[in-house]
C-alpha cells in the first residue's frame, strides 16, 4: 500500500507484543490503527469530546474503536482495497468528524481524524474526488479568488430552487444556510507601533479573512494596547493568501494540504527563527499546524513553526501565568456568558486558557457548556445526508443550554460552531478576540 500521510512515527508500535494485532496489509499506517487495545472506552458516554457520532446514535461501528475493528478487518484481507470500499466502513468512517476527542480521551491516543484523512486519500486516489469535496477543499482558493464565490453562495441563500437544486446535484443541504464572505474582507490595517515592544505574529486563516474580519480587528487591538507589536504574516507578493491546508486535509487531498503547510511555514520559519510567537485565532487551523502537519512529510520545516504556535487563548493565558499581560477590564457584573468550545480546544486542552483568560474580567459570571460536537464539524453539517446526525449532535446540550439562557452572551472561537449556531436561528456567538475588547477599558 501506497502511503499518502508520513506514518512512520508507529514504525515500532506494537513491535514485541503477541497482542497487538497489527493487519498484514497497511505498514506503518495499519500499525497507527492498532494502537487501538479494544478496551470499549470509547463506547462508554462519559467522555467529554470523543465520539460525536457514536454518542447520538449508540452504534458501536462508530466509536473510534469500532472504526478500528472494521479497519483491521479490511486491512487483514488479502484484497483490502476491495475491502477498504465496503459500505459499512465507508459509512462508518464518513460519520467520523474529525473531532480529535480520541488523540486525547483515548488511553493508547488513536488519531482517526489523521487516519481517516489517509483513508479518505487512499479512496480518491482510487476512484477520484467528488464535486462537493472539490469545492469544499478548494473553499481558501475560490474564495480569494474572485467574486463569483461569494456571489454563488448569496444567491443559493436567498434562492430555495437554486438550493434545492444544489442539495440534488452537488450534495449541500438545502436547509442549511451557509457562511456568506463579507463584502470587506480584513486588509492590513496601519497601526503606531513603538518597536521596543515585543514582538508576536499573527496568523489569519482563511475564516477569519473573508468571512469574520472583526475577529482579526479586535485581536489586533488587543495586542497593541497591551503592549505587543504584532506582525502579519504575509504571502509572498502576486501569490494567494497564506492557508493552513486544513480544507484539503479534510477531504484527504494531500498534495494540496502539504503545498499549503509548506507555503505556510516557509513565511513563518523567519518569525519564529526570531523568536517571536506564532498567534492562531481559529483552532482547526492551529491544531492542524502543530499536529496533522507533522505527518506531511515536511520534516524540520513543520516541527520549528509547530513548536511555536498557540492559540490566541493560550498566548493570553501564558503571559498572564507571566504577569505580563497588562489590561484592565469593565466589571460584568450582572451579565452572564456562555462559552461553547471547538473540538479541537478541546482536544489540545485550551479550555483551560479560556477559563483563565476569562477570569479576567470583573464580576464575571460566565459558563463553560458541557457539550460535545456543535455537529457542525468544519463542512459536516452542511452535508446532506448528515443534517440528521449533525442536528442530533447540536441539540444534544448545546442548542437546549442556549435556549435555556436567552439573555446570556455566548462565546465560540470555531467558526463552524458560530456558524452551526446561526444556522439554529442563534446570532448571539461571537470569537473571544470581540468579547474581550468589548470588556476591556479603552
Amino acid at each position: 500500500m501506497k502511503h499518502f500521510l508520513d506514518w512512520s512515527k508507529y514504525q515500532d508500535a506494537g513491535m514485541g507484543d503477541a497482542y497487538a494485532d497489527i493487519p498484514k496489509h497497511g505498514g506503518d499506517f495499519a500499525k497507527a490503527i492498532a494502537v487501538c487495545i479494544n478496551s470499549r472506552q470509547c463506547e462508554t458516554q462519559n467522555k467529554l469530546v470523543m465520539c460525536p457520532s457514536y454518542k447520538v446514535t449508540g452504534n458501536a461501528n462508530l466509536s473510534t474503536g469500532g472504526r478500528v475493528r472494521m479497519l483491521k478487518a479490511a486491512l487483514g484481507n488479502d484484497h483490502y482495497e476491495d475491502a477498504l470500499s465496503q459500505v459499512d466502513l465507508q459509512e462508518a468512517m464518513d460519520l467520523c468528524v474529525a473531532c480529535k476527542g480520541c488523540k486525547r480521551e483515548c488511553e493508547n491516543n488513536v488519531d482517526m481524524p489523521l487516519i481517516k484523512a489517509e483513508y479518505l486519500a487512499q479512496k480518491g486516489h482510487k476512484k477520484g474526488y467528488s464535486l462537493r469535496a472539490k469545492l469544499l477543499a478548494n473553499t481558501p482558493k475560490y474564495v480569494s479568488a474572485s467574486g463569483w464565490f461569494s456571489t454563488m453562495i448569496k444567491l443559493r441563500n436567498r434562492n430555495k430552487l437554486l438550493a434545492r437544486l444544489m442539495e440534488k446535484t452537488v450534495g449541500i443541504a438545502a436547509d442549511v444556510p451557509l457562511p456568506e464572505p463579507v463584502k470587506n474582507n480584513f486588509q492590513d490595517r496601519p497601526l503606531h507601533q513603538e518597536n521596543d515592544k515585543p514582538e508576536v505574529v499573527l496568523f489569519i486563516d482563511t475564516f477569519a479573512r473573508y468571512f469574520e474580519p472583526k475577529i482579526v480587528e479586535a485581536a489586533q487591538d488587543i495586542l497593541h494596547i497591551t503592549g505587543y507589536r504584532c506582525n502579519l504574516v504575509q504571502a509572498p507578493k502576486g501569490e494567494k493568501p497564506l492557508c493552513c491546508g486544513r480544507t484539503y486535509l479534510a477531504q484527504g487531498m494531500i498534495d494540496q494540504a502539504r503545498t499549503e503547510v509548506k507555503r505556510l511555514c516557509e513565511s513563518l520559519l523567519g518569525h519564529v527563527e526570531a523568536g517571536r510567537v506564532i498567534i492562531g485565532l481559529e483552532a482547526s487551523c492551529v491544531l492542524g499546524l502543530r499536529d496533522d502537519a507533522k505527518a506531511l512529510g515536511l520534516g524540520e520545516l513543520v516541527e520549528k513553526v509547530a513548536a511555536q504556535t498557540v492559540l490566541f487563548e493560550e498566548f493570553i493565558s501564558k503571559e498572564i501565568r507571566a504577569k505580563r499581560f497588562d489590561a484592565e477590564f469593565v466589571s460584568q457584573a450582572g451579565k452572564k456568558t456562555l462559552i461553547h468550545g471547538h473540538c479541537h480546544q478541546k482536544a489540545v486542552g485550551a479550555m483551560k486558557a479560556m477559563r483563565r483568560v476569562l477570569k479576567l474580567i470583573p464580576d464575571h459570571d460566565f459558563e463553560i457548556i458541557e457539550s460535545g460536537c456543535c455537529g457542525m464539524a468544519g463542512s459536516f453539517g452542511i452535508e446532506a445526508e448528515h443534517v440528521e446526525v449533525a442536528d442530533k449532535m447540536a441539540e444534544a446540550a448545546l442548542m437546549p443550554r442556549l435556549r435555556e439562557n436567552p439573555d446570556a452572551r455566548v462565546v465560540a472561537n470555531g467558526f463552524s460552531c458560530r456558524s452551526q449556531m446561526r444556522a439554529k436561528k442563534d446570532e448571539r456567538a461571537q470569537h473571544l478576540a470581540i468579547f474581550l475588547r468589548d470588556c476591556m477599558k479603552m
